[in-house]
């Protein structure tokens, strides 16, 4: 070894402690075809040391490969720049133009070291302009003879074709397109990407969204074909005839696409829609609807129609059609994609020559087949969540959703098929047509949702708070669909806006969902009126504008929860004025000597008072409350008032703080009973002023008091609280000092509890406590609405992982010590990197281990009666900053890395 390597030997040891991973754009991995003009970018810093603080950051952006790998920023060079942001970074370079790729890298210095530049990353800009579009929307305005649409928006699926020619040698392809309502696109035969149900949906009034593929693979030298297959979706709307006056529906399927080509002497050809394309409706798609099913016929295939050679000589000409009116966007969070496969666990034969296939968990998606028989010869597969005592299906709760595949034989081979515009809620499945006996192995389950990563796991020493755990997971992932869904299997599957209100926050430590709930709050300003009103169902594809505050009011919620989790001051900065306007509207309508006079649904889907009182009663009944929707208003503008300061509006924190405290004045004057309780006593009635910082101080003891003798003896340790009240119970209690009623709450399995649906049955969050009992016309199996604030319970108290600031730049450790559990292992990947919390306890010795990302700082609340019981395995006790004792906590302010306390009684 030379003197210089020597000399060099800590030098690069100090760069290679500090390394960087998961660079983002807009808090997506090389994302393609963004219309960002000043995309945001993030990193994340690993390190195996301890204290680690970003200090400073330099970003270069590049127009190619080659000048970035020589450091030549010709787009954007931030220069050294001394901050500790490492999160949202807004791009401060030239002009990005359409089509145009960036690649960018950064570098960092900390307290520990610079890194060495990160990996390349880059994105892509998409179309920025209209006039980069094509000229025209192809497809067929009208329906064909084999269609029926005024019955079940029956519509079979529309199918074009175009061959071209590349005759130079390609650098690069970029497909952009806009399939209305579901697209595949194909080239040569092949499927472009794997997502499913494509685009995510929205209110095409308002805006459409495109998506971008890298297409340079697909293309070859010489003659090509490229092919579309439009389905419905949420365009061509189900049940639109029915109930013309609620929904809303938006035209035939139809298709924008763009190919731009660009060949290595630097000149571009573009492959557009026109009416130079060719297409069909007499597909083997014969229908497609989200409610119904999907009906193929095998027989109709046509082979090679998606590539080159194909006789499409007895197609339509494509026709030009009305565009929709919607701005067009470049769609910013992720798509649906088959996240998981389930293999069925049995078969039984019943009466009929049928068969009931179980998949041991109920799930979203669909059914993979493999059959073989005569041409013509034809699956019928039936959906349902369960079955009836005689085994068959039970399907009265689907409403009028006939959840139905059928397929069509081509004949002689083995056949595979699976839909493709169509998914259901499902653990059963009723097999019908089969000759011979099915083998399981001829059946595959695909699991569908958006292409979100699970950040968040979380287990204990309690069977039953794992395995409601699960359910939670299996229901939250099921449901998300680019939009948030109430539930997957009935003719409803709508976004209502309550259903999410705390569901959200808790669902965030579970899910990388920052992206899909920022474009869900797009899809909820866009559906304000100019008034102001804000519906109860966003997209509005129901027409369902009540005015209330628990469920429009979800709006603030979630922007709360972005910046909470995400530290995205930009989604407070988009959703402000929308938020102001609603608030001025309900105000100026409703508002009366302080109290808001106008509710809707009250603390929705209550639980009976028991199981039997409520067998075979409809939960769709409303009790609308003064109370909540004037208690809920004063929360707002304690929001407000966060979001005020959190973008510098002082005037309006000034209001807020105003209005908030006359609203007060009023609500205590109007509600509180000198017995120490509010309105009726109801367990929601008390909860929410409490938890929202309504009570007078000198009140607080007492409220809470009865609030515990409402769970503990009148409820004999259980809930009742519907869908309002449970998105605060569990914190409520804990922060009031009752963790160990919360628990005992949280692991109940008798009627109404969480465990009781386990119990009876379930793997996911059932729509009503009494689900297994109340009339089957309101009984999903899969909501998950009713998990109110137990995820984030679980993560924040009984994991002690919670953020103090936004994002997590500071953390709260301080997990909550319960008798009867003795551990708990849970993580949570924040922006700045991996959470974690583990530990195990007995009645003389406290294990914890945790971690702290780089870039973070934690408070630490470590269970001793004393500092001196107190030890750290990993390094010295000495070495860390001890704040003070608190409450039998032994208090620490850490940096980042790994540590593991020991606490032993003396």
């Amino acid at each position: 070894m030379s003197l210089i390597s020597i000399l060099l030997l800590p030098f690069q040891k100090m760069v290679a402690q500090v390394n960087l991973q998961n660079l983002k754009c807009e808090m997506l991995t090389n994302p393609l075809g963004i219309d960002v003009v000043q995309p945001r970018l993030s990193w994340e810093i690993v390190s195996n040391n301890r204290n680690v603080i970003q200090t400073a950051y330099q970003v270069l952006v590049s127009s190619s490969l080659e000048k970035l790998n020589a450091n030549e920023a010709d787009l954007w060079n931030s220069g050294k720049i001394n901050s500790s942001e490492s999160i949202h970074i807004k791009y401060n370079g030239k002009a990005l133009k359409s089509r145009s790729k960036a690649y960018w890298k950064v570098k960092v210095w900390t307290s520990d070291g610079q890194s060495e530049w990160s990996a390349n990353h880059y994105f892509t800009m998409g179309l920025l302009h209209y006039k980069d579009w094509p000229k025209g929307w192809i497809g067929f305005d009208r329906a064909f003879p084999w269609d029926n649409i005024k019955t079940d928006s029956r519509l079979s699926a529309r199918y074009f074709r175009k061959e071209f020619q590349s005759v130079k040698e390609i650098k690069s392809a970029t497909a952009s397109i806009i399939g209305l309502g579901l697209y595949e696109l194909f080239i040569n035969g092949k499927k472009v990407g794997n997502d499913v149900l494509t685009p995510t949906a929205t209110d095409y009034t308002k805006n459409v969204k495109y998506n971008t593929y890298d297409v340079t693979s697909y293309i070859k030298s010489g003659k090509n074909a490229v092919g579309t297959v439009l389905g419905n979706g949420r365009f061509f709307a189900m049940r639109q005839h029915s109930k013309p006056y609620k929904i809303k529906t938006f035209g035939f399927p139809k298709v924008l696409l763009n190919i731009n080509i660009v060949y290595t002497d630097g000149t571009t050809a573009n492959i557009d829609t026109d009416d130079s394309w060719k297409g069909t409706a007499d597909g083997p798609i014969r229908t497609n609807n989200e409610y119904d099913g999907e009906e193929y016929d095998a027989t109709k295939e046509m082979p090679g129609w998606n590539n080159i050679g194909f006789d499409d000589s007895k197609w339509l000409k494509a026709e030009f059609v009305q565009e929709p009116t919607g701005t067009i966007e470049a769609q910013m969070n992720e798509n649906i994609k088959v996240m998981n496969t389930l293999k069925p666990v049995s078969i039984t034969k019943i009466a009929g020559g049928k068969y009931i296939l179980d998949m041991g968990q109920n799930m979203v998606g669909w059914l993979q087949i493999k059959v073989k028989g005569k041409a013509g010869q034809q699956i019928k597969l039936r959906f349902a969540e369960s079955l009836q005592q005689n085994g068959e299906l039970f399907t009265t709760n689907l409403r009028d959703a006939k959840c139905t595949d059928l397929y069509t034989l081509r004949g002689n081979t083995q056949e595979t098929w699976e839909p493709t515009f169509v998914y259901r809620g499902f653990r059963y499945v009723e097999l019908t047509g089969y000759t011979d006996q099915p083998s399981l192995n001829y059946f595959v389950g695909k699991m569908i949702y958006d292409n979100i990563k699970t950040v968040g796991t979380f287990e204990t020493s309690d069977a039953l708070t794992n395995q409601i755990f699960k359910n939670a997971w299996w229901g939250i992932a099921g449901n998300y669909k680019g939009i948030p869904l109430d539930c997957p299997q009935r003719n409803e599957r709508m976004p209502w806006l309550g259903d999410r209100g705390a569901v959200a926050y808790g669902e965030s430590f579970v899910f990388d969902n920052g992206r899909f709930y920022s474009k869900w709050l797009q899809d909820i300003r866009n559906s304000q009126k100019e008034d102001g009103a804000i519906p109860d169902v966003a997209p509005a594809f129901w027409r369902y504008y009540s005015d209330n505050m628990t469920w429009p009011g979800a709006m603030l919620l979630i922007t709360e929860m972005l910046y909470k989790q995400t530290g995205d001051v930009e989604a407070v900065r988009d959703n402000y004025p929308a938020m102001k306007k609603w608030l001025n509207y309900m105000q100026d309508r409703y508002m009366k000597d302080y109290i808001l006079t106008k509710d809707s649904y009250g603390d929705w889907c209550m639980p009976p008072i028991t199981i039997e009182f409520g067998r075979g009663k409809s939960a769709d009944k409303k009790y609308p409350s003064e109370l909540i929707s004037t208690a809920y208003y004063y929360h707002f503008t304690q929001l407000m008032i966060q979001f005020g300061k959190a973008i510098n509006n002082k005037d309006d924190v000034t209001a807020y703080e105003l209005l908030g405290n006359k609203i007060k004045d009023a609500f205590n004057q109007k509600y509180y009973n000198d017995k120490g309780y509010y309105a009726s006593n109801a367990l929601t009635d008390n909860i929410i002023p409490l938890y929202f910082g309504m009570v007078p101080q000198n009140k607080v003891e007492q409220v809470f008091k009865n609030i515990t003798y409402t769970i503990e003896v009148t409820n004999k340790g259980h809930l009742s609280n519907g869908l309002v009240g449970i998105q605060w119970l569990m914190r409520c209690l804990n922060d009031y000092g009752r963790p160990d009623l919360a628990y005992t709450v949280a692991t109940q399995k008798s009627y109404p509890s969480w465990g009781y649906m386990v119990d009876n049955g379930a793997t996911t969050i059932w729509e009503l406590w009494n689900g297994n009992t109340a009339d089957p016309k309101m009984n999903s199996q899969n909501h998950v609405m009713m998990l109110g604030d137990l995820l984030i319970w679980y993560y924040e108290n009984l994991a002690g992982i919670k953020s103090e600031d936004a994002a997590f730049k500071k953390i709260i450790m301080k997990p909550e010590m319960i008798n009867g559990l003795n551990a708990v292992n849970a993580s949570y990947h924040s922006v700045y990197g991996l959470i974690k919390s583990s530990y195990n306890k007995t009645a003389n010795q406290f294990n914890w281990n945790i971690t702290i990302p780089p870039n973070t700082t934690a408070m630490v609340y470590v269970p001793a009666n004393n500092k001196n019981e107190v030890s750290e395995k990993l390094k010295s006790i000495k070495d860390l900053k001890f704040i003070k004792m608190e409450n039998n906590r032994a208090i620490y302010e850490i940096g980042s890395g790994d540590y593991s306390f020991e606490v032993t009684k003396k």
